[in-house]
């Protein structure tokens, strides 16, 4: 699998790592510093709140505990299923403060209008084209109530990603899948296209038992840039934009992680 043959929205590299939920909320579990933080922002906006990539509800979820209605949108049906199934065990008040929505985030238009728009967890790098990004960026401003925030984060491009030998494997300790419940084996490989700037992570599973033959899984991110990203959110009508680092509110450094920025349209 070539990153030549990836990178279009909603494509395997943007799909199969969100196919199977047991293992993204396993993968995921411990990394709660972003959950944390718009579950705050969601509190100062008093809601309601549009969150654009919900999943099976990791940040959702924590939002509608804190008291705060979330709409969400998001192109995994797989994921949006289970959410369905968390949400049917949750009290009755705390479910009604959830909805959500199966579609592209670059054409489904609710009719509504959110003081707090979110796309949480590199969310945005999905968007592999300007067309993409200039999309999503339409349907924002759509959503947004006037003076209404618009907040969201993505992975800084790190260089040692972005010029690994695509044949090298990187191994990592084994795990217990949590579908076929087997001692697997996981490594990845990474692959940079640095004209289109999209990075393909190959993540191979390789079970230790006889069951299940080994797989592989592409998640393909599109590389921005903080500038680039500046340029993109302010010639598509958005201003007072602020970028802080890994979840907070402070200046980000050389050694940011994740970018948060925070925006509003441009009335």
């Amino acid at each position: 699998m070539k990153i030549k043959s990836l990178g279009r929205v909603g494509d395997a590299g943007a799909t199969e790592h969100y196919a199977d939920p047991l293992y993204y909320s396993k993968t995921y579990k411990s990394r709660t510093h972003d959950v944390e933080y718009y579950a705050k922002l969601a509190r100062r906006s008093k809601g309601p709140v549009l969150e654009y990539g919900i999943g099976n509800g990791r940040v959702a979820l924590a939002i509608a505990k804190a008291g705060v209605h979330v709409t969400g949108v998001d192109l995994s049906q797989p994921m949006l299923d289970s959410l369905a199934g968390q949400l049917e065990a949750l009290p009755k008040q705390m479910r009604a403060r959830v909805d959500f929505r199966h579609g592209d985030m670059r054409e489904l238009s609710l009719g509504r209008r959110f003081p707090l728009v979110i796309a949480p967890f590199n969310c945005v790098l999905h968007l592999y084209e300007r067309p993409d990004m200039e999309a999503f960026l339409a349907r924002v401003r759509e959503h947004l109530a006037p003076g209404g925030r618009f907040v969201f984060d993505f992975s800084v491009p790190h260089g040692e990603d972005l010029c690994r030998d695509p044949d090298k494997a990187f191994s990592a300790p084994r795990i217990r899948h949590p579908t076929t419940g087997e001692l697997t084996r996981y490594a990845e490989r990474f692959e940079y296209d640095r004209l289109r700037q999209l990075l393909l992570i190959k993540m191979e599973f390789s079970p230790e038992g006889t069951k299940t033959k080994p797989w592989t899984v592409p998640l393909t991110h599109r590389q921005y840039f903080p500038r680039e990203m500046e340029a993109l959110l302010h010639y598509n009508g958005f201003t007072e934009i602020f970028f802080t680092a890994d979840f907070t509110d402070e200046p980000a450094d050389q050694r940011v992680d994740s970018l948060i920025v925070n925006c509003r349209a441009d009335d």
